[in-house]
């Protein structure tokens, strides 16, 4: 059996709607009840469906409820449509589907710095609501997750609360003294010592239903114990009788490719430390083995000292907090960052990282889309996913193939794809409307016109204009185009969680 069978369709129930609650300048309480109409036509709008085919012009996408019902040819004749239609113009726009990250954290950051103690409900529901801000409307929290997660999916699933659909991974298993080196509590990781132990941690794990479970095997250039081959053996072969997916931290080719022998469904990171081979490429492809680049983790670290005036960026100022963006902007980062001896290794990691998914695309290897947003101060929830775009758009993928990683591909990943992931008629209503099309510029997946989620619309926070405006001071310097934001609140209507069956 191939790794692809071992990955569960967790399928969301299908009563469920969110209520996009976020204009700048009307309260929740104004916008809480706003029902759905029964058929919304978004009529000669430009289509990039998510499956990788060239955009669709002049297209017509009827909603109908919180599912997408037809698409078709915009036509003048409004006897085409189901009586009662309200209809939207769309010119000019492209409509996209809504963001899927496989690989982001929650509540590990307080401020600037990480924070064991930050992991609380109000926290980590701030978190899943940036996420949906940004467009970003299912997230997997890979690891580092206390029991309180639970509680919030089953939460989502009653309708009672809001933010992005969140997919769960558990507390992860980790190393006695070793990777993850982030401070947690202890409820927030495991750290078996041995085979055994690590079975007994993965069968508590998948009691609570975890959706995946998170190893990690990294000595993070010989500073720390790595976890062996038995231990990480263990735990797929123990996760998978339990039916339950295995993805695994990884930084090293030779790590990789026994991680793949032993079962793993999902690497989430990409091989830095040299070019991949055509060895572990055939593996993958054999085992149906899912490679996550997150190119912004190297990214990151370098970034903002290079490209001071992405400080000034609207898009993300609004998804950085108050210290980490005084910290950034503060007179001496730069000179910390020039500093920094291992800045060096991440720019080469970075180039490395880029290449390899190049080479694992280009092969045919199953290419999702994450960003380990959340897992320091640097990668920003939300920000990162568009930001990650870009880095997969500088690797050599176009701009349809990033999406489609980051659309389609992640929603097989996470068991999905019969509910979203793509726009298409029976699937849920979840999609962005731009101003401009992402395949002739990644950076537009930023000029965010609206947000719908299970039906329900929504306008940015940040307006088109005000991105421009960004864009035009910025026009005399040599930057990244990371302008744009978006802003959502929703409250959620019972059935909306991605808790995972009983095994």
């Amino acid at each position: 059996m191939s790794n692809s069978s071992r990955i569960l369709r967790y399928v969301l129930p299908s009563a469920s709607a969110l209520l996009l609650l976020l204009a700048p300048a009307r309260s929740l309480a104004q916008m809480v009840t706003a029902p759905l109409p029964q058929f919304t036509a978004i009529e000669h709008v430009r289509l990039i469906d998510g499956t990788g085919r060239p955009p669709q012009s002049n297209v017509t996408v009827v909603v109908e409820g919180q599912h997408i019902q037809a698409i078709r040819a915009s036509t003048p004749d409004a006897r085409s449509l189901p009586p009662g239609t309200r209809a939207i113009d769309a010119s000019g726009q492209t409509m996209i589907p809504g963001l899927i990250n496989a690989h982001g954290h929650l509540a590990l950051v307080n401020g600037a710095a990480n924070d064991a103690s930050y992991y609380t409900e109000p926290h980590v529901l701030a978190e899943l609501r940036q996420y949906e801000h940004y467009g970003v409307l299912d997230m997997l929290s890979l690891g580092l997750n206390r029991d309180l997660i639970y509680l919030i999916r089953a939460q989502q699933t009653a309708g009672n609360l809001d933010g992005a659909t969140v997919f769960v991974a558990d507390r992860g298993i980790g190393v006695p003294g070793g990777a993850p080196p982030i401070p947690h509590a202890d409820d927030q990781l495991y750290a078996p010592k041995n085979a055994d132990e690590a079975r007994r941690d993965v069968d508590e794990a998948a009691s609570r239903h975890t959706n995946f479970i998170k190893v990690w095997v990294d000595d993070l250039h010989g500073k720390l114990p790595k976890m062996q081959p038995e231990i990480y053996a263990a735990v797929i072969d123990e996760a998978h009788k339990q039916h339950v997916p295995v993805a695994a931290h990884v930084y090293a080719l030779a790590d990789a490719k026994l991680l793949v022998a032993a079962g793993v469904d999902v690497l989430g990171h990409s091989v830095r430390d040299q070019r991949v081979d055509p060895e572990l490429i055939q593996a993958m492809k054999k085992h149906g083995t899912f490679y996550i680049p997150t190119l912004e983790l190297d990214a990151t670290f370098f970034l903002f000292a290079d490209h001071p005036e992405l400080l000034n960026d609207p898009f993300l100022i609004r998804a950085t907090p108050a210290a980490e963006l005084a910290k950034l902007r503060s007179p001496g980062y730069k000179a910390s960052v020039d500093s920094d001896p291992t800045i060096a290794q991440h720019r080469k990691d970075l180039e490395m990282a880029k290449t390899n998914l190049r080479l694992m695309y280009r092969a045919g290897v199953r290419v999702g889309f994450g960003t380990d947003s959340g897992a320091t101060p640097l990668r920003l929830p939300g920000y990162a996913e568009h930001l990650e775009l870009q880095l997969m758009v500088e690797a050599g993928l176009t701009p349809l193939e990033a999406l489609h990683c980051a659309t389609q591909n992640n929603a097989k990943l996470l068991g999905i794809d019969m509910q979203t992931g793509t726009v298409a008629p029976g699937l849920r209503a979840n999609f962005l409307l731009l101003d401009g099309s992402p395949a002739a510029d990644i950076a537009n997946t930023r000029r965010i016109v609206s947000i719908w989620h299970n039906g329900h619309a929504g306008s940015p926070w940040t307006t088109v204009a005000q991105q421009d405006a960004y864009k035009a001071s910025a026009a005399n310097t040599h930057a990244p185009d990371v302008a744009g934001a978006t802003a959502m609140q929703t409250k959620r209507r019972p059935g909306t969680s991605a808790a995972a069956p009983k095994p």
